[in-house]
C-alpha cells in the first residue's frame, strides 16, 4: 500500500520563540499583547511569526485566560428572512466591535434552544443572543386558548412545540438553564417576549397587528381570515392580540375571523390558504402573520386563478427582502430588524443592571400593491 504524503504540521509558537531567539514565554508575550516586552522585541517576534506563517489559536488562548471574545447567536430559523436581517444587525456590531459570532438553529424546538445554549456554555461562550419568540403559558397557545371563539381553525404545523406538557417542561429548564448562566457571569438578551428575566428587545407586535387590521378595515373589508404561525409562539399570541383589538374597536366580532395556523414558511402559508380558501371561499383579505406565510398565500392565490388585490387582499409582517420583490408587491408592517439585532448585542456587551432592560421597536405599515378596496 502506498504510504499517504505526509502534510506539514503548521508553525508552533515555539518556532516561533526559536526563529525570533527568544523564550517561549517572551514569544507568548508578545503574541498576546501583554506587558514585560517591549515594543521593539513584540515587533520582531510578530513579524517573524507572520514570515514562518505562524497563525494564533485565539480560541486555546481565550479558554487559558478565562475569557472567549465570540458572541453566541440562536435563532430560530437560518433561512427565515426574518431572522436573516437580524443576524445581519448582530454580525454588523460584533464584527465592528472585534468579537466572533457563533450562529445557530432550533426550528422552533424549545428543547433544542435549550440544547444550544448548553453547547455554547460548553465552548466557555459567555455573551449570548437569543433571536426569536418565547412560547406561550401551557393551555394558552394563540387563537386556540379557551373562549378563543368559533371560526378559529387549527391547523397542523411541524417543528414548532406543543405548547403542552413538554414545552412546559422545557420553560422550566430554560429558566434553570438562564439563572445557571447569569449567576455564572453569563450575558444573555433576547429578542422577542420571553418568561425569562434577561434583558430584552421587544418588536412592537401587538401595535403592529392593530395598525394592519385598521389598514384592511380602512380599505372596507369584514371578510377577514387569518394565517397564523405555529400557536405556541409568544410572537403569534401578541400579532393575533393586536388584531382582535382592532376588530373589535371597530364594534365587529372577532369569532367571525377564521385563524388557520401553520408553519412560519412559505409552504406553511401555501397550506394553510388551501385549508381557509376551502372553508370560507368569500373572504377578502388575508392576513399572514409573517412575510413567508404570506408569500405563500400569494401563490396559492395565484395559481388558484385569484386575481390579487382585485378579488381577495393579502397582507404580511415583518418587511422581509422578499416582500418588495413578489408581485404583487406585499403590504406588510415593517419592524427594524437589523437594529433589533444591533440592539441586542448591545445589551449583552453592556454591564449587567439591577433589573432586565427593555428596549421596545417601533413599527411601520408599508402600504404595497397587494391590498385594495374589496371587489364589489
Amino acid at each position: 500500500m502506498a504510504e499517504r504524503p505526509s502534510v506539514p504540521s503548521p508553525p508552533r509558537l515555539v518556532d516561533v520563540a526559536r526563529a525570533a531567539g527568544v523564550s517561549l514565554a517572551t514569544a507568548s508575550r508578545a503574541m498576546t499583547g501583554s506587558s514585560g516586552v517591549s515594543a521593539e522585541v513584540a515587533a520582531h517576534v510578530q513579524a517573524v511569526a507572520s514570515r514562518i506563517g505562524y497563525v494564533p489559536n485565539s480560541h486555546a488562548r481565550a479558554l487559558a485566560g478565562g475569557q472567549v471574545s465570540m458572541v453566541g447567536l440562536i435563532v430560530h430559523d437560518v433561512g427565515d428572512p426574518y431572522f436573516g436581517e437580524i443576524a445581519r444587525g448582530v454580525l454588523h456590531e460584533t464584527e465592528s466591535r472585534g468579537y466572533l459570532a457563533l450562529i445557530s438553529q432550533t426550528q422552533r424546538d424549545p428543547r433544542a434552544e435549550l440544547a444550544r445554549i448548553r453547547a455554547l456554555r460548553a465552548h466557555r461562550v459567555t455573551m449570548l443572543v437569543m433571536a426569536g419568540s418565547g412560547y406561550v403559558r401551557a393551555g394558552r397557545e394563540a387563537g386556540t386558548e379557551v373562549g378563543a371563539g368559533a371560526g378559529i381553525t387549527a391547523g397542523a404545523g411541524t417543528g414548532t412545540g406543543t405548547g403542552t406538557g413538554a414545552d412546559t417542561d422545557a420553560g422550566a429548564d430554560m429558566a434553570a438553564e438562564v439563572r445557571s448562566f447569569t449567576a455564572a457571569g453569563g450575558r444573555l438578551a433576547v429578542i422577542g417576549r420571553h418568561h425569562l428575566p434577561v434583558d430584552a428587545v421587544l418588536p412592537d407586535n401587538a401595535a403592529g397587528g392593530a395598525t394592519l387590521m385598521r389598514h384592511l378595515l380602512g380599505l372596507g373589508h369584514r371578510r377577514l381570515g387569518v394565517l397564523g404561525g405555529p400557536p405556541n409562539l409568544t410572537t403569534v399570541e401578541d400579532r393575533l392580540d393586536g388584531l382582535r383589538t382592532a376588530f373589535g374597536a371597530a364594534g365587529l366580532d372577532w369569532r367571525s375571523v377564521p385563524v388557520v395556523h401553520g408553519d412560519f414558511t412559505r409552504e406553511g402559508g401555501a397550506a394553510a390558504t388551501a385549508r381557509l380558501m376551502r372553508a370560507h371561499p368569500d373572504l377578502t383579505a388575508v392576513v399572514a402573520l409573517n412575510d413567508p406565510m404570506a408569500v405563500g398565500a400569494l401563490s396559492w392565490l395565484l395559481n388558484s386563478g385569484r386575481r390579487v388585490p382585485g378579488e381577495i387582499s393579502v397582507a404580511g409582517f415583518d418587511d422581509a427582502p422578499v416582500a418588495r420583490d413578489v408581485y404583487p408587491a406585499l403590504t406588510t408592517i415593517r419592524l427594524p430588524m437589523a437594529d433589533m439585532g444591533k440592539q441586542a448585542l448591545d445589551l449583552v456587551l453592556r454591564p449587567p443592571a439591577s433589573r432586565p432592560r427593555r428596549r421596545r421597536t417601533t413599527h411601520e405599515l408599508v402600504v404595497r400593491a397587494s391590498t385594495a378596496p374589496p371587489h364589489t
